[in-house]
């Protein structure tokens, strides 16, 4: 039998997708913003997405109404059907139905064309990937792509397990094309746009390292060595509270890079003792990120080979009673109540830094082991004292220096 032509398209409407749900048709628009329920959206939208079949009266119940025993759930479904075809009428007239019924089942009217965000950014994805265009073709087409992507699928419907593979890939892919277009836009020297690109990809996905990693390079080619370092030192906080992870070795190059940055030739010394200078009010131990730990730790070492005194060194763990890792928001929680006890504790010439998740490493110079040991009692103590209800437990391990 003869298959009967494909249909002539009397209407076309746009739907966008990503970061809201929105349907325009001849400039009228339609969005997710008005006060509907989120089964009504969730409806349409899977009506949207599998557009090109019928989809069985079975199948929505099984997804909508999968533990509505005491109504009927059939029911439930013509309703809400008749209420989005009621909500489209002001975008379709009543000459156009948009959704069909169709032998027990609904299907997207193919009269009616639909074009997808979703398909669009799918495409610009593959063309910004595709090596065999020029360095420029693949940017124009990474550009209009990232700008597409106002946001993850549907997120006010992120709750619906049908939804969850289809949001991750996108995100998946969009992450992969930011961090492919960063690396053409650093090549061509485009940092400023680097830095917006990314940063914007790190406020939808704040613990993939490789775009903190991206933002720190690109701040850093434009000069700006202060943002760099401050974005380091967030990022790798913000690692190290949720994931309980320490910075790659790309992202500790970078901070290394950061540090060996020369400054331009300045005569003023009183200007550069003002950039050295540390406000005088400031309490506490100091406290540095670990790579910097180590700097000060061989610098400690030369001066205690030649002035004869001794220094030590200690790690102060926090665990579960039996030993065990915290969940991480307690840890983290945790972590953050024991610095400012070590800060307060500690005296000005003492170093803390945060060796891992769990752990801080502290350098006591001119102490000896009794001292030492005293000293880290008393932070014990004051941590307990002012976290009584805290059930994890302090580890310290104290040792001198070896100088040799």
């Amino acid at each position: 039998m003869k298959q009967s032509a494909t249909p002539e398209i009397v209407k076309t409407v746009s739907v966008s997708l990503l970061g809201g749900f929105a349907l325009e048709v001849d400039g009228a628009s339609l969005t997710d913003d008005i006060n509907r329920s989120l089964k009504l959206w969730s409806v349409l939208a899977y009506l949207t997405l599998h557009r090109e079949r019928a989809v069985p009266q079975s199948e929505f119940i099984e997804l909508f109404w999968p533990d509505d025993h005491s109504s009927n759930p059939v029911n439930a479904l013509k309703t809400l059907l008749y209420r989005i075809r009621a909500m489209l009428e002001p975008l379709f007239g009543q000459e156009i139905q948009p959704i069909l019924s169709q032998r027990g089942a609904y299907i997207w009217n193919p009269a009616v064309g639909c074009t997808l965000d979703i398909d669009r950014f799918e495409e610009l994805c593959r063309l910004g990937g595709d090596t065999q265009r020029t360095a420029e073709e693949r940017m124009t087409s990474y550009r209009e792509a990232v700008e597409l992507y106002k946001g993850d699928l549907l997120p006010k419907l992120s709750h619906q397990m049908w939804l969850v593979p289809m949001a991750v890939r996108y995100h998946t892919a969009y992450i992969a094309a930011v961090k492919d277009f960063a690396v053409l836009l650093d090549e061509a020297a485009l940092y400023e746009e680097m830095h917006e690109v990314c940063a914007r990809a790190s406020d939808l996905d704040n613990l993939d390292e490789g775009l903190h990693t991206l933002i720190v390079r690109a701040l850093l080619r434009q000069g700006k060595d202060a943002a760099a370092l401050e974005h380091y030192e967030k990022a790798t906080d913000l690692l190290y509270r949720n994931l309980g992870v320490r910075p790659s070795e790309e992202l500790r190059s970078l901070y290394k890079e950061i540090m060996a940055t020369e400054k331009t030739l300045e005569t003023d010394l009183g200007v550069i003792m003002n950039d050295l200078r540390e406000a005088a009010a400031r309490p506490g131990a100091f406290v540095c990120e670990y790579g910097f730990f180590k700097e000060a730790y061989r610098l400690e070492v030369r001066r205690a080979i030649r002035s004869g005194t001794c220094v030590h060194l200690c790690l102060i763990t926090v665990s579960l009673p039996d030993g065990g890792m915290p969940q991480l928001k307690v840890l983290s929680n945790t972590m953050d109540q024991l610095l400012d006890v070590l800060v307060n504790n500690l005296r000005r010439g003492d170093v803390v830094s945060k060796f891992s998740g769990a752990q801080y490493v502290i350098m006591l110079p001119a102490a000896n082991y009794e001292d030492s040991n005293m000293v880290m009692d008393r932070v014990v103590r004051a941590f307990y004292q002012q976290h009584r209800r805290s059930f994890l437990k302090l580890t310290v391990r104290v040792r001198e220096l070896e100088l040799n």
